[in-house]
Parts: C-alpha cells; structure tokens; sequence
C-alpha cells in the first residue's frame, strides 16, 4: 500500500464523515426527508470506503504472496 493509497483513503472516510455529520444534523432537525435521502447518500459513500479499503488489503495480500513465492522464507534446521 502506499503512500497515495493512504492519502487516498483518508480522504474518501472524511468525506464519510461529513456525510454522516450531515445525516446526524438533518435528522436531528427532524427533517426526516433530507435526512432519508442523505441517509442513502451516506451509506452509498461508506460502500465505496470499504469497497476500496477491501481492494487495497486485496492487492497488499497479493503482494505479500508474490514475494514469498519469489523469496520463500527459510526453512528451520532439523538437526
């Protein structure tokens, strides 16, 4: 994962964290329409959050496994 990925993702659960602040606010207001619809909003954001957090472990296991199968780890002694 890199740096990018990170900067990335932190920025995306920022977002999910304003749209959540924002469904929290409309809510409380008791405006349950606008809330219901950023409701939607908020979950459609948090999908992606995790759809990308997913990918990012993903592509880190992947990588993981390429280089043991380049550079197996040693094998303990059985003397």
């Amino acid at each position: 994962m890199t740096s990018a990925d990170c900067l990335l993702l932190d920025a995306k659960h920022a977002i999910l964290d304003e749209h959540h602040r924002k469904f929290q606010a409309l809510h409380n207001e008791g405006r349950v329409d606008e809330a219901v619809k950023q409701f939607h909003v908020t979950l459609s954001c948090a999908s992606d959050v995790l759809n990308d957090a997913l990918r990012l472990l993903e592509d880190t296991l992947e990588a993981h496994r390429q280089a043991a199968l380049i550079n197996p780890p040693s094998q303990p002694s059985t003397n």
